[in-house]
């Protein structure tokens, strides 16, 4: 072996009162390579005790002696303690070479340089106590301690060097870690996902509950004997510090609230009103036991007034009446201001002293809420949402328990899901929390049959009968994926596979609802089937809206745009068929206008600004259309038409100054325009979280004097005063000063002929005619119509 190559392992024996290891021996003369050559940590001969000094004095005949000899000389033995120096140079006398007192001073320092290289690889803790062999390496623990499970450490005094070193290395690995992990972040953040990498942390996988699942039962502990007088004694002695739960707690008395009874309606506006509440709100949330209600009512008119009902039932008796009124197709009821007089009415007949609550409570709670919505207070409708929840909540609704009647027990259901739709759609609608954890929950599912058919002897549907006409089971389908929608919806971009879950969760959704609903059919749909799936068809858009936001890359966005208008132009064809058939030959179907509600409203606004950005004008046409039919009978919808008539002024402007947003050519923009992002994503905008056009906006008080907000005040109407025009909201001068539906046609028209052509005629699968709200565009008509308009401005349009 080469001198040169030998110096670099070679390594000096220490001493030791172990046993002779002869393995130590033949690694002096095999050396084993190591980050470190040479080093601390390198392959070290091990010669375990100093009696066989012959090992050291090789003979001059072995390859490699004479450089083994000529590096070290005198010092070949190993130093050892003070006074070990003697025999040092009493063995070094037997070995040719230079002798120790021709050696320098360099010599000499050269020599306690090789003493410290020398050195045998220190032992850990472990070892050193036990006083055993160690073969720890730099990256790797001894046998003895992997043996034994324990950390393989180097803190001893003796062991600083070593100790030091893993200390280095220990950091080293850390930092490691820490920038595989800041990588994988990184890349979860611009997935959308956690399970980007599978050493990385992993998010919990989107579990949607399965179509028809009843929530899990949880387990409660079961009573160990017979506890009567337990319960007695408790019951007793624990009144005034706390309540039983609230299946086994007595109902207190609510003598002390006594308010003065109002009059009752005539009975034919009773009769009108209670048919229209039964045609919209209970096909949807069906939280009375109608031929309960239906004989309490009667029992009432039969006695000609309210005295001795109790306060809470009067209360629920005019909230059904005050949705009642914003749903009649009479010309004849005076709406809204009737509706708020009856909810008024409900409000007084509420004692805000009560600490003992009964159901009747939670429903008054929660129609005060869809009430409220209608009128597009919804503010104030989430508060109300929140006091029902907390109703249902303390009276045990949430819980499954019992036994009970057959109809408590169902109608305890029915109160629980339809407050439990009704969060999911307010909090998905406003881009709020929502205020009930599913974890909370494990009330079953209520039965697939009418109320008409639970009677406490037990559910009987007759025969040829179909058993369930409302639409509660399909809603809570779709409404239990919205707690993982909305955990979705906090991320900064959805990715594919998720967005595709949530499809296909969808599209089972979809086929729990009656064919009429579906996508593929072609007759005309009942108006009041619109609003359940608007439920469905609303949560898709929300979906696929989410990465229009500027955290994703403009490809994201790109293909988040046309999902958007794939789900309006699929919500569009609903529309139409609903449209259709509300026609004067079919007077059993009820008209489309009356019989929308709020969401239904909001949600055609959503897609006539992704089609018109698209350039889908015959679709957009038969939403506007379809919103023109309901008028000012919801608030929100005359605020949806001046937000339409703004955005179709600024898309003629930028059509005109050369953009191809507005057209189908769209998708040849270099650069997405940021002003109209923000315009069509509508009221994503509205997100605390997701939302980005308010960053460095100016706050608070500051608002109204820059933004001119100070000349807008509270609406005449609202107030009790002005014109019927205003809303809620809306001022009377906001809401004409777009022109009414008919001036938003028109500028379709306007935008149309931007592009080089008048709108394209519908598809005969939407339906055709004015009155059934086809999609079709008549250009003689809007050629009339255009020329009335020939002395109006661009200025004006926008």
């Amino acid at each position: 072996m080469a001198g040169s190559t030998h110096n670099t392992y070679s390594r000096s024996p220490i001493p030791s009162t172990t046993s002779y290891d002869s393995s130590s021996v033949s690694s002096a003369t095999s050396p084993r390579p190591g980050p470190y050559e040479g080093g601390l940590m390198g392959a070290s001969p091990r010669l375990m005790n100093a009696q066989h000094p012959q090992h050291i004095n090789m003979p001059s005949g072995l390859p490699g002696h004479a450089s083994f000899q000529n590096t070290y000389g005198s010092a070949a033995t190993s130093p050892g303690p003070p006074g070990m120096e003697s025999m040092a140079s009493t063995s070094s006398s037997g070995t040719p070479g230079a002798s120790g007192g021709q050696m320098s001073s360099a010599n000499m320092s050269a020599q306690k340089r090789a003493y410290r290289q020398r050195r045998k690889d220190p032992s850990c803790d472990a070892c050193r106590e036990r006083k055993v062999k160690c073969d720890a390496t730099e990256t790797t623990s001894c046998s003895e301690c992997s043996s034994r499970n324990v950390k393989c450490q180097f803190t001893k005094e003796t062991n600083r060097r070593m100790s030091s070193i893993k200390q280095v290395q220990d950091l080293e690995k850390q930092i490691a870690q820490v920038k595989r992990e800041n990588s994988q972040l990184r890349s979860m953040i611009r997935e959308g996902q956690m399970d980007i990498d599978s050493e990385g942390p992993q998010q919990m996988q989107i579990q949607l509950p399965e179509i028809g699942s009843h929530p899990k039962r949880r387990q409660r502990p079961p009573p160990p004997q017979e506890l009567s007088r337990v319960r007695s004694n408790i019951r007793n002695f624990g009144r005034g510090i706390f309540k039983p739960p609230a299946p086994y707690r007595q109902i207190g008395s609510q003598a002390h609230f006594n308010p003065p009874r109002p009059d009752l309606p005539p009975k034919h506006m009773a009769d009108h009103l209670l048919g229209s509440y039964y045609a919209s709100v209970h096909m949807i949330i069906p939280i009375l036991h109608w031929p309960t209600f239906e004989g309490e009512y009667e029992a009432v008119y039969k006695a000609g007034s309210l005295h001795g009902v109790p306060p809470v039932w009067s209360s629920l008796f005019f909230s059904v009446l005050a949705v009642g009124v914003l749903f009649s197709t009479e010309p004849s009821i005076h709406r809204p201001n009737k509706g708020k007089e009856y909810i008024e009415t409900s409000r007084m007949l509420i004692d805000m002293w009560n600490d003992e609550f009964v159901i009747d409570h939670a429903r008054a709670a929660i129609l005060t809420s869809v009430f409220l919505t209608e009128m597009n207070l919804k503010s104030a409708a989430w508060t109300w949402l929140a006091s029902a929840v907390r109703i249902a909540q303390d009276i045990g609704l949430h819980c499954e328990t019992g036994p009970w009647p057959m109809i408590e027990g169902e109608m305890r259901r029915r109160v629980w899901w339809g407050i439990y739709v009704w969060d999911r759609h307010m909090s998905l609608e406003l881009g709020r929390p929502l205020l009930i954890e599913d974890a909370d929950c494990d009330v079953s599912l209520p039965a697939a049959i009418d109320d008409h058919y639970i009677h406490d002897a037990g559910m009987m549907v007759p025969s040829g009968v179909s058993p369930l006409t409302n639409f509660i089971l399909p809603i809570i389908h779709v409404v239990r994926s919205v707690s993982q929608l909305i955990k979705t919806l906090k991320s900064p971009m959805i990715s594919p596979s998720t967005l595709q879950t949530f499809d296909t969760h969808f599209s089972s959704c979809m086929a729990a609802f009656p064919p009429s609903c579906q996508l593929t059919a072609h007759e005309p749909l009942d108006p009041r089937m619109l609003a359940p799936v608007c439920h469905l068809m609303n949560a898709r858009l929300i979906l696929h809206r989410h990465n229009l936001t500027t955290s994703c890359p403009p490809e994201v966005r790109g293909n988040a745009m046309e999902q958007c208008i794939r789900a309006a132009l699929d919500s569009t064809n609903l529309v139409a068929r609903a449209m259709a058939s509300s026609t004067p030959s079919n007077p059993s179907t009820p008209p489309f206008g009356p019989t929308t509600n709020a969401t239904t409203c909001t949600h055609i606004w959503r897609c006539t600004l992704f089609l018109l950005f698209g350039g889908h004008f015959d679709a957009a046409l038969t939403c506007i259309r379809a919103s023109a039919s309901i008028a000012t009978l919801r608030d929100v919808n005359v605020a949806c038409g001046r937000n339409v008539a703004f955005f179709l002024g600024v898309l003629i402007e930028k059509r005109r100054a050369g953009g191809l947003v507005g057209s189908k050519g769209y998708r040849g923009e270099l650069e997405m325009d940021e002003e109209l992002m923000a315009y069509v994503s509508g009221d994503l905008q509205a997100s605390p979280e997701n939302s980005w056009i308010w960053t460095g906006s100016e706050t608070g008080m500051n608002i109204v004097g820059s933004s001119g907000a100070a000349n807008i005040g509270a609406s005449p109407t609202l107030l009790g005063g002005g014109r019927e025009e205003g809303t809620n909201v809306l001022t009377d001068v906001e809401a004409r000063d777009w022109g009414g539906w008919e001036r938003v046609e028109y500028l379709v028209g306007v935008l149309a002929r931007e592009q080089g052509g008048y709108v394209q005629p519908v598809h005969a699968r939407y339906g055709s005619g004015s009155s059934g709200g086809g999609m079709g565009f008549d250009r003689n008509q809007n050629q009339d119509r255009s020329r009335g308009n020939e002395r109006m401005s661009i200025t004006n349009i926008i």
